[in-house]
């Protein structure tokens, strides 16, 4: 159930930031929640390789790399499902830090309080 509400409310912020960017556009609310439960699966499969893979680049930039690489996973999405679309890397870049801000903010009040 927590993975659904999870989900979910990364949909919403995908949805939110798509009105908000200019160069990002989701076509409705369903496929805000097929970019979360697609960006999740890239997430989970592709971005371990691709951040072994640039670990020499990565230590060297201090780990600014990782937006790059987050980047290429929003144009990865972009390429595998219809109705949505990342217009260049730098929209790619700004929206992916912007989605991890708001995704931290939105999973925090899924967290139960300490007793």
């Amino acid at each position: 159930m927590n993975l659904i509400i999870r989900l979910l409310l990364n949909a919403v912020a995908v949805f939110f930031l798509a009105n908000i960017l200019d160069g990002v556009t989701v076509d409705n609310y369903v496929t805000a929640i097929i970019v979360a439960v697609v960006l999740s699966v890239l997430n989970l499969l592709i971005k371990p390789l691709l951040v072994l893979l640039t670990l020499p680049i990565t230590i060297l930039t201090l780990g600014l790399f990782l937006l790059v690489i987050n980047a290429i996973i929003l144009l990865l999405a972009d390429t595998l499902i219809a109705g949505f679309s990342v217009s260049s890397i730098w929209t790619a870049i700004l929206f992916s830090v912007l989605l991890s801000i708001l995704q931290s903010l939105l999973q925090s009040f899924l967290k139960e309080p300490k007793k």
